[in-house]
């Protein structure tokens, strides 16, 4: 199946215009991309039984697809499948950089990269396509790891739900920098402002105590150790 390519430019729409601080938007679709590519964990918003909920779990992508997966009694992604309007989900990517601490406490604020996608996701159910969703997924967390363990079995591809969101509707947020107080009369209270970074790196991998001796972590897993997430 051919696709055309998504266009570079992300178009607002109703649901993805930016009504305030406009000014942090991004509409480059390689920012969202990045920051799809930083992370591993979304939060998937859906109606169920007439009630919000909001769910964590982990996620891919490629290059048109955003991929969530979960149980087949999963009630958050077997509620958000369907071709009306109470099927359309949210799904929200957020990376916390560091607190913007100011002179004053109504000008704090925080240093974060944000992407929001809204659609109707499809639910994959063509054994080969669910596989590759999976393969996406499996990637995108854990780069490497696909090919080094087992692969998914067809009682276990039965047992889950991938779904595919088009990325064509999102909306990006970002926010960068020092705080906005340091041309206020605040300026001239001789109070410290600044910023204080937040990071979050790999540590070393702890082997399952079942393990038996002699079994060493793959060297795509080692690699990983000390390097930045996010």
């Amino acid at each position: 199946m051919t696709h055309t390519e998504l266009p570079r430019t992300l178009a607002p729409t109703e649901r993805t215009r930016l009504r305030r601080m406009k000014e942090k938007a991004s509409f480059e679709r390689s920012d969202l991309e990045a920051i799809l590519d930083a992370g591993f964990v979304c939060h998937l918003g859906v109606i169920v039984d007439g009630d919000p909920m909001v769910v964590p779990t982990v996620y891919g992508r490629d290059e048109r697809n955003l991929y969530v997966h979960g149980s087949v009694a999963s009630r958050s992604l077997v509620n958000a499948e369907g071709d009306d309007v109470d099927a359309t989900i949210c799904v929200t990517v957020t990376h916390v950089d560091g607190l913007v601490l100011a002179r004053s406490v109504f000008e704090h604020g925080v240093n974060y990269r944000c992407a929001m996608i809204y659609g109707t996701p499809r639910r994959l159910v063509d054994d080969a396509e669910k596989t590759e969703g999976l393969r996406i997924l499996t990637e995108h967390a854990t780069p490497g790891q696909w090919d080094y363990a087992r692969r998914p079995t067809r009682k276990e591809l039965a047992a889950t739900t991938v779904f595919a969101l088009s990325l064509e509707e999102a909306s990006v947020k970002i926010r960068t920098g020092a705080p906005d107080d340091g041309d206020s009369p605040d300026a001239a209270l001789g109070l410290w402002a600044g910023t204080l970074p937040l990071t979050s790196r790999w540590g070393a991998p702890t082997a399952d105590p079942a393990l038996p001796s002699g079994i060493t972590a793959p060297a795509h897993i080692v690699a990983r150790a000390g390097t930045r997430q996010g």
